[in-house]
């Protein structure tokens, strides 16, 4: 995968990626979509996106981990279950080496699915 590449589709940005990765995006990819069945699945920032009333998580393989990004309320609300993992504002790194912690991705994505619709439901009724 070089910087130059482009994707139009989260089956084409995991088919770029090195072996090794491409099993772990498709777990990760299976996952969210299991836990945010209505979300809609698109590329956006050359990542795989995943929204439902706004942008829920998105994901990203790299050389020596996995990137998650479920936004900076995803990651300060899961802060005391990520302490194995590197964390910043926004982003939680999974190494190539460890297990996906599917159980903890499944919650972050449910945690924003609600947090979307919430969001939705004020603005619906401020109108």
């Amino acid at each position: 995968m070089n910087k130059q590449d482009t994707f139009e589709t989260v089956d084409a940005y995991i088919s770029a990626q090195p072996e090794v990765n491409q099993a772990l995006l498709q777990t990760l990819r299976e996952t969210i979509l299991k836990a945010a069945p209505e979300a809609e699945e698109l590329i956006s920032y050359q990542m795989p996106a995943y929204k439902l009333h706004g942008v829920l998580v998105y994901f990203a393989g790299y050389k020596n981990h996995i990137g998650f990004y479920p936004t900076g309320s995803g990651i300060s609300t899961f802060l005391p279950e990520l302490t194995a993992y590197k964390t910043s504002k926004g982003t939680v790194q999974f190494p190539l080496n460890k297990k996906l912690p599917i159980a903890l991705i499944r919650k972050m994505v449910k945690y924003r699915v609600q947090e979307n619709l919430l969001k939705q439901q004020r603005k619906t009724k401020k109108k």
